[in-house]
């Protein structure tokens, strides 16, 4: 019986697909040898695993193939590789196919910069009044977007500065209340002490008077 038709797509159980790749990929790194040999031609493979493990093979060198293949002009019509047909793949190209999106991002690229100097008030030649108008409309809603963005900035400062004031009110209230209860717990002891300092100064008043009294009388 013939080998039967295999569906090309994703193949879902993890290990069917290692077992998969594990032998595709020796088969395609074989192919490769073969055609090196049998043609005499310069082989670079290049294969990166589902977990980002690398394989490859070069006839020569990887680094002289890829330098090879960086030197050769975009203008050239791209080589396309020529699989099996009964796979069923859709022929791969190489990187020379991607220059329309190279170049369409690059005009891309430019264009934003011209955008970026016309909102600068630059490279205004050449635009026609709908244009400027739509351009100022462009900026003043750019100005409302940015104002408001500032007195929310603003508006947040003042509200961090506010709960910050209220937090050092509240810290000298607590301190307040602390002087308070020390004024009140050292009363006791100035009341108790109270009387002894009253007999004190009128002893000493009186130590004075007699002083004053003998004195006079020796005067006399």
């Amino acid at each position: 019986m013939g080998r039967g038709k295999i569906e090309i797509k994703k193949i879902e159980n993890i290990n069917s697909r290692q077992v998969t790749f594990s032998k595709r990929r020796a088969g395609l790194l074989k192919k490769a040898k073969e055609l090196s040999i049998l043609c005499d031609a310069e082989v670079a493979v290049i294969v990166f695993s589902g977990t980002g493990r690398l394989y490859e093979f070069a006839s020569s060198s990887m680094e002289h193939v890829l330098a090879k293949y960086n030197k050769v002009p975009t203008t050239t019509e791209p080589a396309k590789v020529e699989i099996a047909a009964e796979h069923d793949l859709q022929p791969q190209v190489f990187k020379h196919d991607l220059q329309p999106e190279v170049n369409a991002l690059r005009a891309e690229l430019a264009k934003m910069h011209q955008l970026h100097c016309r909102m600068m008030g630059k490279d205004l030649e050449g635009l026609n009044f709908k244009e400027l108008q739509h351009l100022e409309h462009q900026l003043t809603e750019g100005i409302l977007t940015v104002k408001d963005t500032k007195e929310q900035v603003l508006f947040e400062q003042l509200e961090k500065s506010r709960l910050q004031e209220e937090k050092i009110k509240l810290e000298n209230q607590v301190l307040r209340e602390q002087i308070e209860e020390l004024r009140r717990s050292s009363r006791p002891y100035q009341e108790n002490h109270l009387p002894e300092k009253k007999n004190f100064l009128a002893s000493l008043n009186a130590v004075c008077d007699c002083r004053s009294k003998r004195e006079g009388n020796s005067d006399t």
